[in-house]
């Protein structure tokens, strides 16, 4: 009681010192007070208090699938009243060789983050009754020139027996399949591919990267390149080649038009990445607003980033 006394207090002093600064210099003035409290570290800490972010932070994403190559495992976990629970387990084949996949042909399955983009049905009856494409090669994968295709999840051959591996992609039981269509929503759907286990998320990992997210795109409003900069990693490559020195001269003329910009992101998503790269990585996935005078863009924002020294380094976007 005394806890929820201090919180209301806090609350009705917050909303009238919000009344005061609306009431002497408008609403914009508010607004900046509101962004500035979402660059705390400490207002994510109390906001995620009671929120379990074990599997990491999801708006949007209810489902989350994740592929263990170690134990050949195949969990899909349900988000329900902000918690993930497990509704599906079975075993998987994988790629023949061990590893990370890197060049077509290596017969290697993934390892990282994906979105499954299709359902296919009118397949080789050796892919069984369907398959589900996902989004490899990725933005992080282009960056770091990873090659292949066609990485699914599919099933076993109706008519034939086969080998206890594939090519790269991963294959299960048809009716566990099947069940596992007819459970998810692709589009509110992850794929996680890993080596082994993945480590929990922790409270202080996701508000540190909530709320350098909304110092970077501060940064980025007010065209403060040093500021939003200081964000990227040396090791900063883009999917399409760019890298960091190449990156920071085209942003540095973006920056030097001084143009007003209305940036709005909503519907964060903040996945633990698993990689071969022996890193701390997270992949943020949002919604983004973005408004220039001569500018507009709706859509996906991906940014994938190494947690390194207390702070984000941005290692890819998209």
């Amino acid at each position: 009681m005394r806890f929820l006394g201090l919180l209301l207090f806090g609350m009705t002093f917050l909303f009238a010192d919000l009344v005061d600064i609306y009431r002497t210099q408008g609403i914009d003035a508010v607004k900046e007070q509101l962004e500035k409290k979402l660059q705390e570290k400490s207002y994510w800490e109390k906001f995620l208090e009671d929120k379990n972010i074990d599997y990491g932070y999801y708006e949007s994403t209810k489902f989350l699938i994740f592929v263990d190559k170690d134990t050949k495992e195949l969990k899909v976990y349900k988000k329900v009243d902000n918690r993930f629970s497990e509704i599906l387990k079975d075993s998987v084949i994988i790629g023949e060789k061990q590893g990370d996949k890197k060049v077509e042909g290596d017969l290697k399955t993934p390892e990282g983050v994906y979105k499954l983009t299709n359902k296919l049905t009118k397949l080789d009856p050796f892919y069984g009754p369907l398959a589900l494409v996902t989004s490899y090669p990725n933005t992080f994968d282009k960056a770091l020139n990873k090659k292949g295709h066609g990485i699914w999840i599919h099933g076993m051959p109706l008519n034939q027996q086969r080998e206890e591996f594939t090519k790269g992609c991963i294959a299960l039981d048809n009716p566990n399949l099947q069940n596992l269509d007819k459970t998810i929503d692709l589009e509110e759907s992850l794929l996680l591919i890993s080596k082994d286990e993945i480590k929990k998320s922790t409270k202080e990992e996701i508000s540190l990267i909530l709320s350098s997210i909304y110092k970077w795109k501060d940064a980025w409003k007010k065209s403060d390149i040093d500021t939003y900069l200081s964000f990227y990693s040396k090791e900063f490559k883009r999917y399409d080649g760019v890298e960091l020195n190449s990156f920071a001269e085209y942003k540095k003329t973006i920056f030097s038009r001084k143009q007003d910009k209305t940036i709005i992101f909503s519907n964060i998503n903040i996945i633990p990445y698993p990689n071969s790269l022996n890193k701390k990585m997270y992949k943020v996935l949002m919604d983004e607003v973005y408004r220039t005078n001569s500018y507009k863009f709706d859509g996906k924002k991906e940014l994938f980033i190494e947690l390194k020294d207390n702070k984000i380094e941005i290692l890819s976007e998209g």
